[in-house]
């Protein structure tokens, strides 16, 4: 493969990535519509779904003849590593005020960007780390609509699982990288022990609480086929064959997103804040992706 077809195609993989972006922008458009569903009911219910989603595009996938079956212990480690971040999300917000626990947890990005640099053949740029910090700042207003927040010690338990929610993201999306060979396949075997876990969890923990509107239902699988479904499998594709740092970046875009939307469905205010940081995060997106964007000169006129 000739350089400009590999750019061509490294190129095509971080567009691809980034549509897990677009539809994490739904997750809580979604989330909220299905009211009082528990949290470990509901990633049961949504994972379950996103994994008949892998299953029926396997089937119909065109496979190479030397495919190999996924290993068992990847399965299971991916499989951990998406319950565990949940699961840790779930238990920040439970024991941190909800602003703090998201800022925190949402440091994954700036992570991906920054311990990029330590895969084989990454090179960190300082756009690269300029658009991360970027984008973070105009999650801070996103978050904090603009009035600052507090660090409350009564709720360091809380801010802990925040942090290692948001650095288990980071080590499953980088080791996702590192282990390029392994097919988009084996995101089937990840979604399929989570939904197993979360079932044991919500089994464990909580009461079952079944869907009473249509509203919830179809909530509930529009989580399933996109933001905990589809977007797993791109998000998986473009860290193995994407830009890594641009990808990682341009995910601040994702809570602008979803702030955009819950206003457009009135489920949020418009305020300066939200402006401020549109135009902060799209800096950051395009300062990232400056080497993928820009046009290169021509050698003679």
């Amino acid at each position: 493969m000739d350089k400009d077809s590999g750019d061509t195609h490294k190129n095509s993989a971080t567009i691809i990535g980034f549509t897990a972006v677009l539809m994490w922008a739904l997750l809580a458009l979604f989330t909220d519509a299905t009211g009082n569903i528990p949290p470990f009911q509901l990633a049961f219910m949504t994972f379950f779904i996103g994994t008949l989603i892998g299953i029926i595009w396997n089937i119909g996938r065109k496979k190479p003849t030397n495919e190999e079956p996924i290993p068992l212990r990847v399965a299971l480690a991916g499989g951990i590593a998406l319950f565990a971040y949940h699961a840790l999300y779930f238990g920040a917000v439970k024991n941190a005020p909800a602003v703090e626990a998201s800022l925190i947890a949402y440091l994954w990005p700036l992570l991906i960007v920054v311990c990029s640099a330590l895969l084989p053949g990454e090179k960190l740029g300082w756009h690269h780390v300029l658009g991360a910090f970027a984008g973070f700042a105009g999650t801070i207003l996103i978050v904090t609509g603009g009035k600052g927040f507090t660090i409350d010690p009564a709720a360091a338990f809380g801010y802990g699982l925040a942090f290692a929610a948001a650095f288990t993201w980071t080590a499953y999306s980088l080791v996702s990288r590192k282990f390029a060979d392994v097919p988009t396949k084996s995101v089937i075997a990840y979604c399929a022990v989570t939904t197993v876990l979360a079932l044991a969890a919500h089994l464990m923990f909580e009461e079952t609480t079944l869907p009473s509107t249509t509203l919830q239902w179809l909530a509930i699988i529009g989580l399933g086929l996109l933001p905990v479904g589809a977007a797993f499998y791109t998000w998986d594709y473009g860290m193995k064959r994407g830009n890594v740092q641009v990808i990682g970046a341009s995910s601040y875009a994702a809570p602008l997103l979803s702030t955009i939307i819950l206003i457009a469905f009135g489920r949020a205010i418009f305020s300066w804040p939200i402006v401020f940081a549109c135009l902060l995060i799209t800096f950051g997106a395009m300062l990232a992706a400056k080497n993928i964007i820009r046009r290169r000169k021509p050698e003679h006129l």
